[in-house]
């Protein structure tokens, strides 16, 4: 008796790499509420698998990113930890390195591919649909620098230290353990310098600044909230001098 009549327990672990601000000053910035920047991971057989910068697995508990803020109930498999395994080596060169991209293949639509094949379920659409809510904001060239950096470190297998929307870097991204990369322990991985932040010790300020001019241009009544949190956005950037006026015409 190789497996139990039962089967095993398939769970989704939900972590948000934002740290919280996402939810903090998604609405200032893309003129509607996100919650979180998702990452998740299937937890089978009393261990969870992910995708960085290829497939890993920890136990549970053990998963580098801390505590997930939710645990969704997938259902029972009856595949067997052998069938999977196979399963994990058969889509491992879709999975990779160089396949990373924290918009378009990332480590939810691995989760994603996992549910189907062991309970034939799919994780929940609205982290899924998170890439295209960026994408679609007025606002996401403001925005690419730090998904950039993020994917450089998820691509790595490391957690982003500090997730803020940052300028484009001046030259080459400096690491911690230059050209040392390993499938071993994350000590012996390429460790990425915490991102900086832009506005410095006017964050705040500033954020508060784009929340009241958002909020006075949404009164008026003529523009969308995405219109709205662009045209905020822009005019108080401009006022602290992130961004570059628009020339003026004659």
């Amino acid at each position: 008796m190789n497996e139990p009549q039962e089967g095993h327990k398939v769970s989704l672990h939900v972590y948000d790499l934002s740290q919280g601000l996402a939810k903090q000053v998604s609405l200032s910035f893309l003129g509607k509420a996100i919650e979180g920047i998702w990452h998740t991971g299937v937890v089978v057989y009393d261990i969870e698998y992910y995708f960085g910068g290829g497939i890993y697995q920890a136990p549970v508990g053990t998963a580098p990113y801390g505590t997930p803020i939710r645990m969704i109930d997938l259902g029972v498999t009856k595949v067997s930890k052998d069938e999977f395994e196979s399963f994990l080596k058969e889509i491992s060169p879709r999975y990779t390195h160089e396949t990373y991209s924290l918009l378009k293949h990332n480590c939810n639509n691995f989760s994603n591919e996992v549910a189907q094949f062991l309970v034939n379920t799919t994780i929940p659409q609205y982290i899924l649909d998170l890439p295209n809510e960026v994408l679609s904001s007025p606002l996401a060239p403001l925005m690419m620098p730090m998904i950039q950096s993020m994917e450089a470190t998820l691509r790595e297998g490391e957690v982003p230290k500090v997730c803020q929307f940052t300028q484009p870097p001046i030259g080459p991204t400096v690491s911690s353990s230059e050209g040392s990369q390993s499938q071993g322990s994350g000590d012996q991985k390429v460790c990425l310098q915490p991102l900086v932040d832009p506005l410095g010790n006017t964050r705040t300020q500033v954020q508060d600044e784009i929340a009241k001019e958002f909020a006075a241009i949404r009164a008026q009544g003529t523009l969308s909230p995405s219109e709205a949190a662009a045209l905020a956005t822009k005019n108080v950037m401009q006022k602290y001098g992130f961004l570059n006026p628009a020339p003026k015409d004659g």
